[in-house]
């Protein structure tokens, strides 16, 4: 089983932080992010519940469905098809939590993949390892961001 967590405060309020996060479709301004997109819309919000986004990433493509979205303060996703490799997706969570106008945030996955007759244990540290580090290198740059500008209402 595979078990990413990271945690990072930055030095933003939430409300922009969590609109970075949410908007799918620019997920591939982030290092190691191929190309993104949105392909279904969402109920109440064209990125909330209900929407599903594509990530292509290092010769993966996944599709994770929006399960719960409370902006600004929880964004949490499944993965309901993946390719080459086939995931049994627990848990996708990012919460956000304000500090001194300042956000941390805590961005979690679990699960494994599901390769019978093979070694999963391998291919799950290796979605551990790499998963740590995008899900890193992404907070960072939005840390880094100079301006994030607000969507209008």
């Amino acid at each position: 089983m595979f078990s990413i967590s990271v945690e990072r405060t930055i030095d933003k309020p939430i409300a922009e932080v969590f609109q970075v996060l949410s908007e799918h479709a620019n997920y591939s301004q982030f290092k190691g992010v191929d190309k993104s997109s949105l392909i279904k819309k969402g109920k109440d919000d064209i990125n909330g519940l209900g929407a599903v986004r594509e990530i292509q990433a290092g010769g993966a493509t996944l599709h994770e469905e929006i399960v719960a979205f409370e902006p600004p303060y929880l964004l949490a996703y499944k993965i309901i098809h993946s390719k080459p490799l086939p995931y049994a997706h627990k848990l996708g969570e990012v919460r956000l939590t304000e500090v001194d106008g300042k956000t941390h945030v805590h961005w979690r996955s679990q699960g494994h993949i599901s390769i019978p007759l093979l070694g999963n244990w391998y291919f799950d540290k290796k979605i551990q390892q790499g998963g740590q580090r995008a899900f890193g290198s992404i907070l960072k740059f939005i840390d880094n961001m100079p301006n994030i500008p607000t969507k209008s209402a």
